[in-house]
């Protein structure tokens, strides 16, 4: 019960974080368009982190 919580609260947050994450990225001014697209890259794999670690490393966020 406890791992579907957790990847529900994946599912949810990361969509919301990750679209104010890009708002954020593109009114930056002071970097380049290439490291903005690295962080628009790693900001799509950066929400699998959570849900692998439960999965695959069998830990526990709380």
């Amino acid at each position: 019960m406890k791992l579907l919580l957790e990847i529900l609260l994946s599912i949810v947050l990361h969509p919301i974080a990750m679209i104010l994450m890009w708002v954020h990225l593109i009114g930056r001014g002071d970097m380049s368009d290439g490291k903005k697209i690295v962080w628009f890259i790693v900001s799509i794999i950066w929400g699998l982190g959570p849900i692998l670690y439960c999965l695959v490393a069998e830990g526990s966020l709380w």
